[in-house]
């Protein structure tokens, strides 16, 4: 079979030489996932990509700080990965004193008629 991407982190595979996503799927949660945790600066060539996460880490949280992630979010999505369409965005924020916040990311990829969720912890 063939493969579209390599998978991140990096792992030997003896199949491959390195693991590979070998599903649309797979490989669009991880674009989407490295698309929100890069900072803007951080990707060479590319000054405007990433939501920056980790800068909203020690901010006090409010609806409008929520609101204004959910934005940078899709706009983000919208500019660096047009085939997916971000449905939803919600936080967890239940951990708010260790200076963590939970991200769930509901989007689909209307082409091929498929949803799928993205959770992480920074």
């Amino acid at each position: 079979m063939s493969s579209l991407s390599v998978a991140l982190p990096l792992r030997y595979s003896t199949t491959d030489g390195y693991e590979m996503h070998k599903t649309i799927r797979n490989m669009l949660k991880q674009n989407l996932k490295m698309l929100v945790m890069t900072n803007p600066g951080e990707r060479v060539m590319e000054p405007t990509f990433g939501v920056g996460l980790q800068g909203y880490l020690f901010e006090n949280f409010t609806s409008s700080t929520y609101a204004e992630i959910n934005e940078k979010i899709k706009q983000q999505a919208k500019l660096y990965i047009p085939v997916i369409k971000i449905l939803r965005v919600s936080f967890n924020d239940a951990d708010i004193d260790r200076n963590t916040l939970g991200i769930s990311i509901v989007y689909a990829i209307p082409k091929i008629g498929m949803k799928d969720l993205l959770e992480f912890t920074i």
